[in-house]
């Protein structure tokens, strides 16, 4: 799925809208902020609507509920693992290699899981209650995708609203990886702070609500 969105994203924005790629080929630029956005994104759909997805076992046999919209995340990192393998096969091809920095990158990936889940816990206990919350899902990451850096570098985005940015988690994350893997020389610096700190409001935000729930 990364690969043939990053076919599209590359023929429309790359080569017709000409955005700009902070002197990257604009296919690994793309793929490269693909990655974590497409592990966030199935993580999230998948939490979303677990509970409602394994009512029978819920109701059968009592284990802790948390185990539930987890389980969903961790399992998105199989796709994101078989993805990866095409992303290094393309940093070959052009030629880059990774700095010292490669070494933050499952932060980068930790910090991922934790939006998806802190997100999933809120989705997944309101499916539970209202269960037409599983029919926004699609409509959220979609708006959700074009308010993160994927497609376009943040560093268009004026310095002084940049750390603005940073109010969706996904920015810091999508901008971190593509630090770690490419070889960029700036790192994310002011936005990503604010993108771990709202992650983490929004993590235990969602793990108190569900629990209550």
């Amino acid at each position: 799925q990364p690969l043939f969105m990053m076919v599209v994203f590359t023929l429309f924005f790359g080569q017709l809208a000409k955005v700009p790629s902070e002197g990257m080929p604009y296919p690994i630029f793309a793929y490269a902020g693909l990655l974590p956005w497409q592990l966030f994104s199935r993580a999230l759909t998948d939490a979303g609507t677990s509970l409602v997805m394994n009512e029978r076992l819920i109701t059968k046999v009592y284990f802790p509920r948390l185990i539930v919209p987890t389980s969903a995340v961790l399992a998105a990192l199989i796709d994101f693992a078989i993805a990866f393998v095409i992303l290094i096969l393309m940093m070959f091809y052009y030629g880059i290699v990774p700095t010292s920095a490669v070494l933050t990158l499952p932060l980068f990936l930790l910090l991922a899981l934790i939006t998806a889940l802190g997100v999933g816990f809120w989705l997944s206990a309101l499916d539970v209650q209202y269960r037409d919350v599983r029919y926004t899902i699609p409509f959220l990451t979609q708006f959700w995708l074009f308010a993160t850096p994927v497609v376009y570098p943040s560093s268009i985005v004026p310095e002084s609203w940049r750390a603005l940015l940073g109010i969706n988690p996904m920015s810091g994350v999508v901008e971190g990886f593509r630090w770690a893997l490419l070889g960029r020389p700036e790192g994310p610096g002011p936005l990503l702070v604010v993108s771990i700190a709202v992650s983490v409001l929004v993590f235990v935000g969602g793990l108190y609500y569900f629990r209550r729930m």
